[in-house]
């Protein structure tokens, strides 16, 4: 606690610090230097660091895009930050956020607490940017990613050490089924009607059809297939597998393999920019990549230990008259 408390006046003094205006940025979430990095996209050179507690690993922004939460895993808080300025709104204690992701519908937000082996759903407010617990499920061991039904009636959580995912009903809190569906299930998506999900301890993405309850498929990726993302505007879907260091897109309509590009470091999550651009953050080599996935070309560029969540945002960062720390 000692060490936040003397970063507080340096994070103080440079959110009024003069900032690029219209810039492109990243936030890196590293959870090994704890702290979220923002780098500017054009000199790849950090622009500002907000220091955490412990150990943060994903990051959502809200649905309004108004907000940017950080979860703070290891420091049992979630961090509320401006994504147009990077200034610190506030920090909210939370139990073990590793992971979180708000509902289609905008009127909740699911976080997971992998360590705790607890889902909790909570119902979120978006003209005070407030969060009110409304249940904690219990599904297994060590819940991570999460997924929901368009209708927002159901979430979808894997749960790597029991090998399954969880379906949870949103409304009634409660846990509606379970299904394995391999060796320690990471990332997972709903995907036309089917649910996609990383199999990290093996090589594969399981297709899951949650009606039936069965796997119908599995699509060979590489060795620590992790993370899946939707490219924006219906193109492909991007896998990124952490020990094969590979981003394999797959076709949104068949989920055939279309092309595999060679990302050396341990690509893990994605963020997009606004030419379609993938930036990913490197587990084991402490860098960002950026993939064009035209040319297929990797440039990459150092940031702290351990990067995990990214977001790309081109927002105007100049800090307002009225900027404060916290909030």
């Amino acid at each position: 606690m000692r060490s936040f408390l003397l970063a507080l006046p340096l994070l103080c003094g440079w959110s009024l610090l003069p900032g690029p205006a219209e810039a492109e940025v990243l936030f890196v979430v590293n959870s090994m230097d704890p702290g979220i990095q923002v780098v500017d996209v054009a000199t790849r050179a950090e622009i500002r660091q907000i220091p955490v507690l412990r150990e943060p690993h994903h990051l959502a922004l809200s649905p309004a895009r108004d907000v940017l939460l950080v979860g703070d895993s290891g420091g049992n808080e979630i961090l509320f930050l401006d994504p147009g300025t990077g200034e610190l709104l506030k920090r909210e204690r939370i139990a073990n956020p590793y992971n979180l992701e708000f509902s289609p519908d905008g009127k909740m937000l699911v976080v997971t607490g992998l360590r705790r082996d607890q889902v909790d759903i909570y119902a979120w407010e978006a003209g005070t940017a407030s969060l009110s617990l409304l249940g904690r499920v219990k599904p297994g061991d060590m819940p991570s990613h999460i997924a929901y039904r368009p209708d927002s009636k159901q979430a979808y959580v894997t749960v790597q050490g029991s090998r399954s995912i969880a379906a949870i009903d949103l409304e009634t809190r409660q846990i509606a089924w379970t299904l394995q569906v391999g060796r320690e299930p990471a990332g997972i998506i709903w995907h036309n009607g089917k649910l996609l999900v990383g199999i990290m301890g093996s090589d594969h993405v399981a297709v899951v059809d949650p009606e039936a309850r069965r796997v119908d498929r599995t699509i060979r990726i590489g060795r620590g297939a992790h993370a899946l993302f939707p490219s924006p505007g219906g193109g492909p879907i991007y896998v990124t597998s952490r020990l094969d260091s590979r981003i394999t897109a797959l076709d949104p309509a068949t989920l055939d393999v279309m092309r595999v590009y060679e990302v050396p470091g341990g690509p893990d999550c994605i963020s997009f920019d606004q030419r379609g651009r993938l930036w990913t953050t490197l587990r084991w080599t402490r860098q960002v990549a950026l993939l064009d996935p035209e040319t297929g070309e990797v440039s990459a560029s150092p940031v702290g230990r351990s990067p995990h969540g990214i977001l790309f945002q081109s927002r105007d960062l100049r800090p307002r008259a009225d900027a404060t720390a916290a909030r």
